[in-house]
């Protein structure tokens, strides 16, 4: 049998899928063809004809070339692309993005209907509650412990905003419209004549989408993206969080009545308050995003209130209300005799103008409604959620339970969980940004001429001395650097802002680059100089903020529990966690850095180091606690990104992987790039894929799925990442000129002027790999079709292990490979992941995208070595698991890549053609403006077609 070519057998191994499948994917199919028809339709209409048939060409022989390596058919494409005007090419490639858009759309409501189809046929599904709960039902654990557990549990989706989210809010309104109305389309009692409106109505929003333009044109601000983040709170979250909530309640049944589910599942934001590497984020964008946040959240509450009025038209004279009711309503300046006889509408008429004014004094807005003057604002969220209880107890002891159902217990628990805050932004700083501040703010006061010069061992004594100081180290007068003051501001805005909007809406300074326990001190002093930590360290110090060091290369995540212990070591830290407030510093959030960790080691031994790191932190917090009256809650936070390379993948799975004893109830994480959009732009999807979180973390906690792993399965982990690692870094930072070959063959540079982000796509202005940040890395290798970071360095490591004893020790090296993808999460989990990203590759189109680069003796060089590393890979994988094909247990990417694929491949034609011509201009003069913009729209277009590239 003749061994396919890798240029083609990613394609071919994902292209099989049984008779089953296609009936059940038919409706998939269906709605792909409505909307390829639709935007068909208007693209002939808006262009013309020839437009139209210019593209199917295009859309022909790209699948040629994909499906049968038609040599001809690539001739032919290469020709016919070279010859497109600037005007065409951009025309083409807006067509084929608007197509990964729709297809998005398909996609997604398949999964709710697949969804569906097995919760009507009582078939519980992977990652849902339901399924969750009856695992946790048949082993024992009762109702009651779930309550119990959750009463300490916290769990956090932590929305930031990088430089790979390439979607304009225009687009996504419009394309959540498309979303609701193929949602509507599908009701089974939809009519006729109804169904034919709806096809308008999409019809409609497809047009708009093709006459809207698709880039900005100024690059990203901070204020833009905090109105993007917003959207889903909108769309999403401040809707579906408390549906989740209710999900839940009602698979507890009983066990919550006695003791209310305590609101374990926050949000947590970056947006704002991350200042690593992006000088545009200041106190002033900080007070912007609290601001903002309040402002939306009270709005929510505003309008439920209002509707909650509507609704509750209870007649005294009827119906009786508690004695705390009547009090709530006689409290009420609402004087109108037409309500004389109702007073929930009384009460909730003098609640609204409570919290009319409450926005008044926290955003300066006004509400839109006014039946009463605003007026005697709540000051805290506690004292509105207390008036609604009161609202509902009256209605549960006088036959009101459903009247509480609809509107007011999803308004109780929106108010409980997000407040008036929304969610929880944290400050994020490099390491060396922050002593740079503490040396100047050292040497102004005469203390430490240069603290930076000091070793490890002098700036603790230094810091800890300042610490145990009551007095501030600012001195009145100074003329402070532009850096110190704003990073002092920072902490001021902090302080003021936990005041205003309340604790919840800061709790976190993370510290990027952690390397020493002085990076640490340095944020305590910088919160002592805001007031932000009050007292001595010595005597009875308490601190508001949670001092988050972030480990991210590989070095700094073997040094993370060292640094750790001598932190809590040092005299007075560890009591002060221990004293400190619920809402301050009473926990110790330990961040984990999966990019920067990909950059430095490759996949395998990023994934490892961070398992060994989470096992030596969670022993170390054990011990420390061992014996304690108040022990110390350690909380994981996960820096994961979209691609695999960053963390990313199923999150379900990616829980439930973690080393045993490292969840415990408690989990934040990061979302980013495209990921926010395809996990929640749609209410539903977004829904789910909260759901799939708390159900992950419950069973991790619970069920305790894993176990400590044998030593051959650790010892074994250990070699494959050495050897891992040895092949990674051979390439990428030992290969002469590799940097050259990146820039060239990867549009990196194009991504780097896009204005999709408001954080600059480098740290320093160079060509090298080491200052080039993680998520362009990643983004840059997706756009090319290689997605070199989440596999490259396997196969070798994999190679190198099998004959590590020669051949007479291969069927047992080769046999505890198997045994450990069979019994260990850990590893199956990555290896599962990186079975998806070498589906998600192509060496074909990514052999187009090394044609740019000039030097033919590098391009065949580094090239080759790729495509080697790609073929040992895939052997590795197919060796260990058994499975010669891919995404054999994944028929979602499967059907997905099927479906989806053939359209994405022409926008990697075209983003090939279009940067060859933008870089052989000349100078800025030569460089076509329609160029850049079909450069620009191809990476918006294949971005949205892969989904997990950020």
């Amino acid at each position: 049998m003749t061994r396919k070519s890798p240029r083609t057998a990613s394609a071919t191994q994902v292209s099989k899928s049984t008779a089953g499948r296609a009936d059940k994917d038919q409706p998939l199919i269906d709605d792909i063809r409505f909307l390829g028809r639709i935007l068909g339709d208007v693209i002939r209409e808006q262009e013309g004809q020839a437009a139209y048939d210019l593209i199917e060409q295009i859309r022909q022989l790209s699948v040629a070339f994909r499906r049968h390596a038609d040599e001809s058919a690539d001739k032919a494409l290469k020709k016919l692309l070279k010859g497109l005007s600037g005007n065409r090419a951009v025309s083409v490639i807006r067509a084929f993005t608007y197509f990964s858009h729709l297809a998005n759309l398909a996609e997604d409501r398949h999964h709710i209907r697949r969804r569906a189809v097995h919760e009507r046929a009582g078939d519980t599904q992977e990652g849902s509650l339901a399924r969750t709960l009856q695992r946790l039902h048949k082993a024992g654990i009762a109702p009651a412990e779930v309550v119990r557990t959750l009463a300490s549990a916290h769990i956090s989706p932590v929305l930031t905003a990088h430089p790979t989210e390439v979607q304009r809010k225009s687009i996504l309104d419009a394309e959540r419209a498309i979303a609701r109305l193929l949602g509507e389309r599908d009701a089974q009692e939809c009519l006729p004549r109804e169904r034919a409106d709806i096809e308008a109505q999409i019809r409609a929003r497809v047009t708009q989408l093709w006459q809207t333009r698709l880039l900005r044109f100024t690059k990203l601000t901070v204020a833009d993206e905090i109105e993007n983040a917003l959207s889903y709170y909108e769309a999403t979250f401040l809707t579906q969080i408390p549906r989740l909530y209710r999900e839940l309640e009602e698979g507890l049944g009983d066990a919550h009545q006695s003791a209310s589910i305590a609101p374990f599942l926050r949000m947590g934001q970056w947006i704002g308050g991350d200042r690593d590497g992006n000088p545009n984020v200041t106190a002033q964008t900080l007070e912007l995003a609290l601001h903002s946040q309040a402002d939306m959240v009270l709005r929510h509450h505003l309008t439920q209130l209002h509707h909650l009025g509507a609704e509750l038209s209870v007649s005294a004279m009827l119906t009786p209300v508690s004695p705390a009711m009547q009090a709530l309503a006689a409290r009420s300046p609402d004087t109108n005799a037409h309500r004389q006889d109702e007073p929930y509408r009384r009460a909730l008429t003098g609640m609204y103008a409570r919290l009319a004014a409450t926005l008044k004094r926290l955003t300066g807005g006004e509400a839109a409604r006014h039946a009463v003057a605003p007026q005697d604002a709540y000051t805290r969220a506690a004292e509105l959620l207390d008036d609604l209880r009161t609202i509902e107890a009256s209605l549960k002891s006088h036959h009101g339970e459903a009247l509480a159902r609809a509107r007011l217990q999803p308004l109780m628990r929106a108010v409980q969980v997000f407040g008036f805050h929304l969610a929880t932004v944290d400050l994020r700083q490099s390491s060396d940004k922050h002593e740079e501040v503490v040396a100047e703010l050292l040497a102004a006061a005469r203390i430490e001429a240069n603290y930076s010069a000091l070793d490890e061992s002098g700036k603790r004594t230094v810091l800890l001395r300042q610490l145990n100081d009551a007095r501030p180290l600012r001195v009145p007068g100074v003329d402070y650097s532009a850096h110190t003051q704003g990073e002092l501001a920072i902490f001021d805005a902090a302080r003021s802002g936990r005041e205003r909007f309340g604790a919840q809406a800061i709790r976190h300074a993370i510290i990027s680059h952690t390397e020493t326990v002085s990076d640490l001190l340095e944020v305590l002093l910088l919160q002592k100089e805001a007031g932000l930590m009050r007292g001595t360290l010595a005597d009875d110090a308490r601190c508001d903020l949670i001092v988050v060091p972030l480990f991210e290369t590989i070095e700094d995540l073997r040094n993370a529990a060292p640094i750790m212990r001598d932190y809590l070591d040092l005299p007075g830290v560890r009591d002060m966690v221990q004293r400190g407030a619920a809402d301050g510093y009473s926990e110790q959030d330990i961040m984990l850095g999966y990019s920067d960790s990909n950059k430095d080691g490759g996949i395998f031994t990023s994934n490892w180091e961070l398992y060994r790191a989470e096992i030596a932190l969670v022993e170390l917090f054990d011990a420390l606690n061992k014996g304690s009256a108040a022990p110390i809650q350690l909380r994981m936070f996960h820096g994961r990104g979209g691609t695999v390379g960053r963390g990313g993948g199923p999150s379900f799975q990616a829980i439930l992987a973690q080393p045993p004893g490292t969840v415990r109830g408690q989990i934040r994480l990061t979302e980013q790039g495209e990921v926010i959009g395809s996990k929640y732009a749609n209410p539903e999807i977004g829904r789910r894929n909260l759901e799939t979180l708390v159900a992950a973390t419950l069973e991790a906690t619970l069920l305790k799925p894993t176990r400590n792993a044998p030593a051959s399965f650790l010892a074994a982990a250990d070699e494959i990442s050495r050897q891992s690692m040895a092949a990674y870094r051979a390439l990428v930072y030992d290969t002469p000129r590799f940097a050259d070959y990146f820039f060239a063959a990867t549009p990196i540079r194009e991504i780097a002027e896009l204005n999709i982000g408001s954080r600059p796509a480098s740290r320093k202005a160079t060509q090298k790999i080491e200052d080039l940040r993680a998520i362009p890395w990643g983004f840059s290798w997706g756009q090319c079709r290689l997605t070199l970071p989440g596999w490259y360095g396997f196969g070798s490591a994999v190679h190198a292990f099998l004959h590590r004893d020669g051949p007479k020790g291969l069927a047992a090296q080769k046999a505890l490979l198997q045994k450990m993808v069979k019994q260990w999460p850990f590893f199956s989990t990555l290896l599962s992941n990186m079975d998806m990203v070498l589906a998600k590759s192509d060496l074909a189109l990514a052999s187009r995208y090394a044609e740019l680069v000039p030097d033919k003796r590098l391009r065949k060089q580094v090239f080759t070595a790729i495509e080697a590393e790609w073929q040992r890979t895939a052997d590795a994988l197919a060796l260990i698991t058994g499975e010669k094909q891919r995404l054999v247990n994944n028929a979602a990417l499967q059907r997905s890549i099927r479906h989806r694929f053939p359209y994405i491949d022409p926008l990697h034609h075209l983003q090939v053609e279009l940067v060859r011509r933008y870089r052989a201009g000349e100078n800025e003069a030569d460089r076509d403006e329609r160029v850049r913009r079909g450069i620009h729209i191809s990476i918006n277009g294949i971005a949205a077609g892969l989904r997990n590239t950020g």
